[in-house]
């Protein structure tokens, strides 16, 4: 079922359960009952913005997180035509000097890391639009994302195993206006389309999730199969919202580039998805670690708006897929 977004995350002292479309001001959890100390709190707060956008020629995957004890960025330029990556760049930081997510996930929101080099800011501007810039020496990027006209996003809220909650605002396809340069070429992102997700939550230390995304004005989708359940697993037809059930990945975790079959145990999403490429980054700094792969490429196979419609066809559609885990 999905309902109007709430005024808050937190209803009488409990996370508001469940998957709402809407925006959502501001996601704030003081007002939750059950109390950690503000070390805990301090160490477990996971904040993140990330866009994906792209076209027929590039997919860009940009990203600033705020894991509580430090901050990081990543930033990806994908060209699909020479199936290369022309940039990946990523830097870590001190939370709060180099870097910050703010709690407002789309009106009011502001994403920044400041590093070596290196200027990322996704900022909430006049006109309702978002403004995504990236300037490193790999990439530099201009580009608005027109909020105005878009479809109601997805907001979802709830309880966390090993953590206390989260929250998660994500959009469909965004009109994109702006440009790209890596690897001494220049993009155009006019008629691009983006997908935005703003997360926030008191997670556990061990987080792992499955994810894809794929966005264009007929149809866009989010799943992921882990530590948020099926909370988030939405499919918007033509701008209406349809919940998902539960998902699942059938992948070859060693051969990430091999095809991947995404599926909801609702039957309405059966798709199988090519890689084109990937992103990947393994850290480990012994306290902490995590492991990441992104793969871009494309979904083909059969979308219903319900359990009794007629299967919808899909075939090139641009999107992303996940497998990470993080130890923070």
């Amino acid at each position: 079922m999905i309902t109007p977004a709430p005024e808050s995350v937190v209803v009488d002292g409990a996370p508001a359960h469940g998957r709402h479309v809407g925006r959502l001001a501001r996601i704030d959890w003081t007002g939750l009952r059950e109390r950690r100390s503000w070390l805990w709190r301090r160490l477990h707060h996971k904040r993140w913005h990330y866009v994906g956008l792209g076209n027929d020629e590039l997919f860009v995957g940009v990203a600033i997180v705020d894991v509580g004890w430090a901050c990081s960025a990543f930033a990806y330029l994908f060209d699909r035509r020479q199936r290369s990556l022309l940039a990946d760049w990523s830097q870590d930081g001190l939370p709060g000097l180099q870097g910050g997510v703010s709690d407002a996930p789309l009106a009011g929101a502001h994403a920044w890391f400041r590093g070596p080099r290196a200027r990322l800011s996704l900022r909430h501007a006049a006109g309702d639009q978002l403004h995504l810039r990236v300037d490193t020496q790999a990439l530099h990027l201009e580009a608005e994302l027109t909020l105005a006209a878009m479809a109601p996003p997805l907001l979802a809220i709830g309880p966390i195993a090993g953590g206390l909650a989260h929250a998660t605002q994500k959009t469909t396809a965004l009109p994109v206006r702006g440009w790209a340069e890596a690897g001494g070429r220049h993009f155009g992102l006019d008629g691009a389309w983006a997908a935005v997700d703003a997360s926030n939550g008191l997670l556990a230390r061990d987080t792992a999730w499955r994810w894809a995304s794929a966005h264009r004005p007929d149809i866009g989708f989010n799943l992921q199969q882990g530590y948020f359940g099926h909370q988030e697993n939405l499919l918007w037809l033509d701008g209406r919202p349809i919940a998902l059930g539960a998902a699942r990945f059938e992948f070859d975790v060693a051969r990430p580039l091999a095809p991947w079959r995404v599926s909801t145990d609702d039957g309405l999403l059966d798709l199988v998805f090519t890689p084109e490429g990937a992103r990947a980054a393994d850290k480990n700094f012994g306290f902490a670690a995590s492991r990441y792969v992104q793969p871009v490429g494309c979904f083909a196979g059969t979308l219903r708006a319900g359990p009794h419609a007629e299967p919808r066809s899909v075939r090139d559609l641009l999107g992303v897929t996940e497998d990470h885990r993080s130890l923070w």
